[in-house]
């Protein structure tokens, strides 16, 4: 009786253990390659140049889609960055403001200016 019972709570432990990594909200979106690191503040002073560039930028999330969780914002030295994330993580966390991400991409046109249209994605 005392075997089934102690079998019975280690399959409890390891099915419950199962269920939370199935379940938990992944971290990371896309795949890195190892781009080169950018800046904010330098890729949006000059987009223009650095359009078709692979970047890596890391920063703290300024603002979010509140609905879906598919755009944020890094902000650096006054400028802001719109990263678009709808090809990764269309329904990313939710509620990252003033956490830490890094983010792999490039600049792309977007309405009259530029965003980083994201191709990986890390929320720390």
């Amino acid at each position: 009786m005392k075997t089934i019972l102690a079998l019975c709570a280690v399959l409890g432990i390891v099915g419950s253990f199962a269920a939370y990594r199935t379940l938990r909200t992944p971290s990371v979106y896309g795949r890195f390659i190892g781009a080169p690191r950018g800046a904010v503040a330098a890729l949006t002073s000059d987009p223009k140049a650095n359009l078709g560039k692979t970047w890596a930028l890391e920063g703290t999330i300024t603002k979010q889609c509140t609905s879906m969780g598919c755009f944020f914002f890094f902000e650096e030295g006054g400028k802001e960055l719109r990263i678009d994330l709808a090809e990764i993580a269309m329904h990313a966390p939710k509620n990252r403001n003033g956490k830490p991400a890094r983010v792999e991409g490039q600049i792309v046109p977007y309405g009259d200016g530029f965003q980083f249209w994201a191709s990986a994605v890390e929320f720390k």
